[in-house]
């Protein structure tokens, strides 16, 4: 039916490395995959296995869910668009996290389900999210850099003439240096 890979961390795993809920929900428990370090697994590829039939109008979803937090939304594959490598946002855990001697514990799950297309929010969404989520970070960054010229007048912020073109040139080298540190921009 489907497969997964996540970037760096693991070989193919088909539809039998999930726990099958019933005949459309699938859950892949992260703590038996990578243990509590599920969110240092920033993004995962997810694709529809040749020999299985979509129907047009479904989707396969993908969700994630830290412990305690609620399922969250990150994209999906169809017929028309077989394969997606999706973000994996966490959200942070939530709920009541202590446990006794006999609770068990709580663990960051990845959810798949056959869904209706048009239920799903726009496929694009999550990429516009990541193209906001950089352009915020990015605007951060060159708000701090600005903030350390800074000097008042009155009730106003004043900095050098040039200072929009001292952190392009900086955030440029930087770049040129570490093709990490741009990386740490996009997630």
């Amino acid at each position: 039916m489907f497969g997964v890979v996540f970037p760096n961390r693991s070989f193919p795993m088909d539809i039998s490395s999930f726990s099958q809920i019933d005949t459309f929900h699938w859950i892949l428990d992260m703590n038996t995959f990578v243990g509590e370090a599920y969110d240092q697994v920033r993004e995962m590829c997810i694709f529809l296995l040749n020999n299985f039939t979509l129907p047009p109008d479904k989707a396969l979803a993908v969700y994630i869910q830290s412990p305690g937090s609620s399922f969250f939304f990150c994209g999906a594959v169809t017929v028309a668009r077989p394969s997606a490598v999706l973000a994996l946002p966490w959200p942070e855990p939530g709920g009541e996290l202590q446990l006794t001697a006999d609770a068990v514990p709580l663990s960051a799950k990845i959810g798949v389900s056959v869904e209706d297309l048009a239920s799903l929010p726009s496929l694009d969404v999550t990429a516009e999210k990541r193209i906001e989520r950089l352009a915020m970070k990015v605007g951060e960054n060159l708000f701090n850099f600005m903030q350390s010229f800074c000097g008042v007048d009155g009730s106003k912020l004043v900095v050098p003439m040039d200072i929009l073109d001292r952190w392009f040139k900086k955030f440029q080298e930087r770049a040129k240096r570490d093709p990490e540190y741009l990386k740490g921009f996009a997630l």
